[in-house]
């Protein structure tokens, strides 16, 4: 069975093995209380490689925005989220609100629009604002530059979910690099930087690490970490986990802009046999590639034909419509002729 529903883009996969030895697997203690020195290490090549001064782990991006927007969040503060979002950084703005701040949707990747609002905001309100850093529904990165500038216009903070983009884009994107170098994140991608900026990524798809960090300026992770109530209340990530952060991060080092140009050139195969195969892939060169333009019932069809001839995909309802959404996610450890075999049997699956 050929697979293409996983999500560690870079195929970095992390075998006990290939880990740190370590002697026991959960601290048995919150992380207010003891952390190693190794986590604060992890924590802070994280941040360095995003372009940000300090970070911090946490088990999940659920558990940062938790209590990023219940510190941030409260009378005084308007949370502007991108109508885009994933629905973990929408459940942050969620505990915002229920602490009193109020919260406000704009367009998706529309700076006017976001604009538009902050022009109504009342005198003394500091705006939040909130978006993806890449959305592999429309194929964009973020414009990160202008939401930015309209943060700072505002006296505001520019909150970035990088989950997507994390170990994949990175900066001086160009022909011999699509992606960018490095795999920072789109704050290198974009070339931006500041106090005023704090991102929030899952390790899990672009390193294959099951942990989180936040990373910003250095007061706000201070804050952050005197006043989060995850860090008191749940445990941190697994020394497990962090280990594997570790390895992928010297992995990143050493051949991560070879496996990401590799990552390149098998979309791009990809794109060019749907292309010529009558069909249209979303998302660019991001290693999800999405099928659209189908009613759920013809999206269920072609889904089972294509399990039928050995080729997993991951259906799903439409973003853009009422309609249905095939998506093949490649990864590095796919080969060309994977690439070529799902092909074939999607023309078969059509015919």
């Amino acid at each position: 069975m050929l697979n293409f529903t996983s999500s560690q883009y870079l195929g970095l996969r992390h075998p006990s093995c290939a880990l740190k030895q370590w002697k026991t697997l959960t601290l048995g203690s919150p992380a207010a209380l003891a952390e190693p020195e190794s986590f604060k290490a992890v924590a802070a090549a994280l941040a360095r490689l995003q372009g940000c001064e300090e970070g911090i782990l946490g088990s999940s991006t659920l558990h940062l925005f938790w209590d990023l927007f219940g510190i941030f969040g409260g009378k005084g503060v308007m949370v502007f989220w991108d109508a885009g979002i994933y629905p973990v950084a929408r459940w942050g703005v969620e505990r915002a609100a229920g602490r009193g701040a109020i919260s406000q949707m704009f367009a998706h990747y529309s700076p006017k629009a976001l604009r538009r609002l902050l022009d109504s905001c009342q005198r003394g309100t500091r705006p939040i604002i909130l978006t993806d850093g890449f959305c592999p529904a429309c194929g964009r990165i973020a414009p990160v530059n202008d939401y930015l500038s309209c943060a700072r216009d505002y006296g505001g903070l520019l909150v970035i979910d990088d989950t997507q983009a994390l170990g994949i884009f990175g900066r001086s994107p160009g022909p011999a690099a699509p992606y960018g170098r490095g795999g920072g994140g789109v704050l290198r991608w974009s070339g931006v930087n500041g106090p005023d900026v704090v991102v929030v990524a899952s390790l899990a798809k672009g390193f294959g690490a099951p942990l989180a960090v936040l990373s910003g300026s250095s007061a706000m992770i201070g804050r952050f970490e005197e006043r989060s109530e995850t860090r008191v209340h749940c445990s941190p990530p697994s020394v497990a986990a962090v280990h594997a952060a570790q390895r992928a991060l010297a992995i990143n080092r050493q051949r991560g802009d070879a496996l990401r140009l590799r990552l390149a050139d098998l979309v791009k195969r990809f794109r060019q046999g749907a292309a010529r195969s009558g069909f249209n892939a979303t998302a660019g060169l991001f290693p999800m590639q999405t099928l659209s333009g189908m009613s759920v019932a013809e999206g269920t069809i072609l889904h089972e034909r294509l399990t039928d001839n050995g080729v997993k995909t991951v259906l799903q309802q439409s973003r853009n419509g009422p309609g249905a959404a095939l998506t093949f996610i490649l990864t590095a450890l796919h080969q060309p002729l994977m690439v070529d075999q799902a092909l074939a049997a999607l023309r078969r699956a059509t015919c």
